[in-house]
């Protein structure tokens, strides 16, 4: 039955035969209509007496449906638009025989009523005919050949986020059914108005609105049905506008590749449907590929256990949020300082992973009795400190600030680690601390020297508390970096601006950062890694600003330098033309972890360290400005010294104070 169904007729037999059905209907149309109107036995008497009646309608309505072209629209794939036509063809097919007849004087035998009756029947038939053919055809097909959305081949395909209007996305649907081996597996549909949120489209459920993207993909995720890419359902034209730009900057933030097609290419009878899609693929915006996750090491390390994150409403902290419950801890505890962010990636958490134990904590990391008491009641086995402030022109203009967070908020924390007996501290570091200019850079280092004075001094320590550091570049898409400020220059017609013509920074999405932070974490606890080493992603070749701009603009259907300019502004204080990844004093080694370095650089002694984190900390209380950049400065830059032999700070805390009081 199947072969006999799929059997191809060639192109004059398929014509002949569609001619000879609508043929067929025509005639048929035509006696049932009197019929219905005068009865079969008047009816059938009426034929007799005008026996060229039948022949001239069927001729007529022949004629008629081949100059409008009915035989090349594919009853396969039949639809509103081919309904429509046919009514065009049978309004004109009956006008024309009413025409004729009233030109030849027959007409007074033919009651009024029976060409509405007939335009009816003939619609009814026609269009009944075509219909009937695609729920056939799509029996059969799915009876079979099972389509990607069969229940028995939910494993098939990439599973895919469908983006668009109902008509778009109900035409894909119809399209991805038909072939054999999609290479996609709709689980859900973002709908652009989002009026039928809540309803099903061709078994796909409509899941939310663009805007609800990160919300859409937790619940997924929840469900073990986590998208691996957005599909736009519309022609590539429609990739266009801010609200697309938004979408697509949401999209790489949750590591979904971006599927769209250049151009619906059509379908005939012998190939069927053709779908071409393309990817706006981040890795090659990167220029080279993600790494793959080790799923395992980390389940280890991280079910029934006891999380703490700090900076949980943050870029990173969020993803590490995301990332982490899928692992099934025993508890998690969601520290920020920022009351929204707080809320809102608790809300996420009670919404996608309602099952995970939980505790919201607004206390920021500079409050070292509060966060004191924070390890206290809930007894973490791990922490992931995310909590920095990044922003590299305020943190020039704000040290005290700087100090206070990310060099002694980051000893509170780990402080607070090792006293309360936390399996192991992960610190969240970045690029700019290597051989740092900006002042940012300069408090980032800092914290990564206590982290590893204090992992050092665990090394004959077995039960001690490890301290890992794991560095990486800019993340794509995080609050704060490159891509939400083009995006807002965007909106506004431009410019785009760039510091620098040849400036140049690594980049990651937040996904790959975050799975190879718990990697590197889950290596150093697993492997006993050497005490005092830090971490450092593999991020490729560092990529220039100015084409993340352009591809930027063209993403938003425009073209650089004509309808949006790119300024250059000049290197902001504290900024870098090139990023490193490696100090000049590391050792730069191989890890077993694939997309990950381990660095070996020299440490500074605790007690140096102690002596001057605590002459900072009096100058931050005071709000000296000059002391706080001066100390830290001092203390990297003396760093080859101390590394040989302990000098006390004393009389450089002396010295800071003789500066700013001149």
């Amino acid at each position: 039955m199947a072969a006999a169904f799929q059997y191809r007729f060639s192109a004059p037999s398929r014509t002949l035969l569609i001619y000879a059905i609508d043929g067929l209907i025509a005639g048929l149309s035509f006696i049932f209509a009197i019929s219905l109107r005068v009865g079969s036995t008047r009816a059938d008497a009426a034929l007799a007496e005008h026996p060229l009646a039948l022949p001239l309608f069927v001729a007529v309505a022949v004629a008629t449906f081949a100059l409008m072209r009915l035989h090349r629209r594919v009853w396969r794939y039949a639809s509103t638009g081919d309904i429509f036509v046919v009514m065009k063809a049978a309004t004109v097919a009956i006008a024309i025989f009413s025409g004729l007849l009233l030109a030849m004087g027959g007409e007074w035998w033919l009651p009024r009523s029976i060409p509405v009756i007939q335009w009816l029947l003939l619609v009814v038939m026609m269009g009944g005919a075509r219909m009937t053919r695609r729920l056939v055809g799509e029996y059969f097909a799915g009876r079979f050949h099972p389509p990607a959305l069969a229940a028995d081949a939910l494993d098939a395909g990439r599973p895919a986020l469908l983006f668009g209007s109902s008509d778009d996305i109900e035409q894909l649907l119809r399209q991805l059914e038909q072939e054999s081996h999609a290479s996609f597996r709709p689980v859900g549909i973002l709908e652009e108005t989002g009026k039928h949120v809540g309803a099903w489209l061709r078994g796909v459920p409509i899941v939310g609105r663009p805007a609800d993207l990160a919300q859409i993909v937790g619940r997924l995720s929840a469900d073990n049905k986590r998208p691996a890419c957005l599909m736009f359902a519309g022609a590539v034209e429609r990739l266009q506008g801010m609200a697309m730009v938004d979408l697509v900057s949401q999209a790489q933030m949750l590591d979904l590749d971006i599927a769209y097609r250049p151009g619906f290419t059509g379908f005939s009878p012998e190939q069927g449907v053709k779908l071409d899609f393309r990817f706006l693929n981040l890795a090659d915006l990167l220029g080279r590929p993600q790494a793959p996750l080790d799923g395992n090491a980390v389940v280890s390390m991280i079910a029934g256990r006891r999380v703490l994150i700090t900076g949980a409403g943050g870029t990173i902290g969020r993803e590490l949020t995301r990332q982490i419950a899928a692992f099934a801890p025993a508890h998690m505890v969601l520290l920020d300082a920022n009351e929204f962010n707080l809320y809102e990636v608790d809300l996420e958490m009670r919404e996608n992973h309602p099952q995970i134990d939980r505790t919201p904590v607004l206390c920021s990391i500079r409050q070292r009795k509060q966060l004191m008491q924070v390890f206290a009641e809930q007894r973490p086995e791990l922490v992931f400190h995310a909590a920095a402030l990044k922003h590299v022109p305020l943190v020039e203009t704000h040290p005290v600030a700087a100090i206070q967070t990310n060099v002694l908020g980051t000893r509170n924390v780990a402080d607070a680690a090792r006293r309360y007996g936390a399996r192991a501290m992960v610190q969240v570091s970045t690029d700019k601390a290597v051989n740092p200019v900006g002042f940012m850079g300069v408090t980032k280092r800092l914290g990564e020297l206590y982290c590893q004075a204090l992992d050092l001094e665990g090394r004959n320590d077995p039960d001690a508390s490890r301290f890992i550091t794991v560095r990486f570049g800019n993340v794509l898409g995080s609050s704060g970096s490159l891509i939400p400020l083009f995006q807002r220059q965007l909106s506004k017609g431009g410019p785009l601006t760039v510091t620098h013509e040849e400036i140049e920074r690594f980049f990651m999405t937040v996904h790959e950062a975050v799975q190879l932070i718990l990697q590197s974490a889950s290596r150093g606890l697993r492997d006993g890694v050497c005490h005092g080493r830090i971490f450092v992603l593999d991020m490729g070749e560092p990529i220039r600003i100015i084409e993340i701009a352009r591809r930027m603009i063209r993403l938003a259907g425009l073209d650089p330098d004509v309808d949006v300019g790119i300024e250059i502004v000049g290197l902001r204080p504290g900024e870098k033309l090139f990023e490193e990844l490696f100090d000049t004093e590391e050792e730069r080694l191989p890890s077993s972890i694939p997309g990950v370095f381990e660095a070996e650089p020299q440490p500074i002694p605790m007690q140096a360290l102690t002596e001057a984190f605590d002459i900072l900390e009096e100058a931050s209380n005071d709000s000296d400005d000059d002391a706080c950049r001066f100390i830290a400065k001092d203390l990297l830059n003396r760093k080859a010294t101390l590394v040989q032999s302990h000098v006390p700070m004393t009389n450089r805390a002396n010295g800071a104070a003789h500066v700013h009081a001149n």
